[in-house]
């Protein structure tokens, strides 16, 4: 998100360098234009065929001194701005056609698809969008719902036949990371990058936080940090320390909760004997099943931001398998082809290594 002065009647033009499309949550800007005081406009990817980079209900968000949110990742951007300016000034709903039939021949999408763009004007006491930002808040799933004139935002919000936009919200993505040493460390810092609310739990650890931006932090126990927290599922749990007890203190925790994810870094000859001691506890067989151990994908690197990316990599893969309604946690890479192995539970006797340290 680019913040910049609040004062300018119109749309600035956007910067050479796209970084306001490394934000793929619009809901920060919404409340950004929103805390201005002012509207914004809210533009909306309603419609993609031929394929393109991004999916139908992608977003951007529109306002003096606020942009984010991308759509091609090529000329589009600044020609949409462009359009926004002119939504903000008269209010009035506009669809943009590029591609095949549309007006603007000269602007070209490389990968030959056709996408169409919804514009809007949501004014700052808009009541729907202040539901998107309130469940957002509260972590609560909702849908919006808008013909560019009518609104509604609920958990239970239906389209009417002038709906053009029907775009689900889901809780911010969260990941906490038990552990303090490089590879947590590291973890943390490219879950943090890649969009996560990402929380460090380091039992005992020093009062200052670590050196990343944006990660919170906590000192207590695993269970009890865990506990506080709160593990929906939205929530993602990597337990990579080297202490065998602070394991079991995070696992008894994390396995029979909500959480969407749940993973151990260690090595695989050690893992049958932290199972046993699970069940000897009687941790159902269910939850030790959602255990993935060892931890994240195997690309076969050792060092901190390789095993990040492994983890990163695993939970994104499990993340869009479910909402392709897909029941298989099997990798992209097997997907199309590749001889790349994948673990696929705890308790499968393939189970292969990211790191031997535990």
């Amino acid at each position: 998100m680019s913040l910049k002065s609040v004062n300018s009647p119109h749309i600035d033009a956007l910067p050479e360098w796209p970084a306001f499309g490394l934000a793929d949550d619009v809901r920060p800007a919404l409340q950004a234009a929103r805390a201005a005081g002012g509207p914004c406009v809210l533009a909306t990817l309603t419609a993609v065929e031929g394929g393109g980079p991004r999916p139908p209900g992608t977003q951007m968000v529109f306002a003096p001194g606020v942009v984010s949110g991308y759509f091609s990742g090529g000329c589009v951007e600044g020609d949409v701005a462009g359009h926004a300016d002119a939504c903000l000034a008269d209010g009035r709903p506009r669809t943009l056609v590029y591609g095949e039939g549309s007006p603007w021949p000269d602007i070209r999408l490389l990968c030959g698809a056709r996408i169409e763009i919804f514009l809007e004007r949501v004014g700052p006491d808009d009541p729907a969008v202040a539901e998107v930002l309130a469940a957002w808040e509260a972590r609560r799933a909702v849908t919006y719902v808008s013909d560019g004139e009518a609104r509604a935002c609920g958990s239970e919000a239906s389209p009417w036949p002038e709906a053009a936009v029907v775009r689900a919200y889901e809780p911010t993505a969260r990941l906490v990371v038990v552990g303090g040493d490089p590879t947590a460390l590291a973890i943390a810092e490219l879950g943090v990058r890649s969009g996560f609310e990402t929380t460090l739990v380091r039992p005992k650890g020093p009062a200052v936080p670590p050196p990343i931006a944006g990660v919170a932090y906590r000192r207590d126990a695993p269970g009890e940090a865990l506990a506080a927290i709160g593990l929906d599922a939205w929530t993602h749990v990597a337990v990579a320390t080297h202490d065998l007890d602070t394991d079991r203190d995070a696992l008894r925790v994390a396995l029979p909760s909500r959480a969407a994810y749940v993973g151990l870094l260690g090595a695989r000859r050690r893992l049958a004997g932290r199972l046993s001691e699970l069940r000897a506890e009687g941790m159902p067989e269910a939850a030790i099943a959602r255990l993935h151990a060892p931890i994240g994908l195997d690309i076969g690197g050792k060092a901190p931001f390789e095993v990040a990316v492994s983890v990163i990599g695993e939970i994104t893969a499990l993340r869009y398998a479910r909402d392709s309604g897909s029941t298989s946690t099997t990798s992209p890479a097997e997907t199309a082809g590749a001889s790349a192995r994948r673990r696929m539970s705890a308790s499968a006797a393939a189970n292969t290594l990211t790191s031997d340290e535990s």
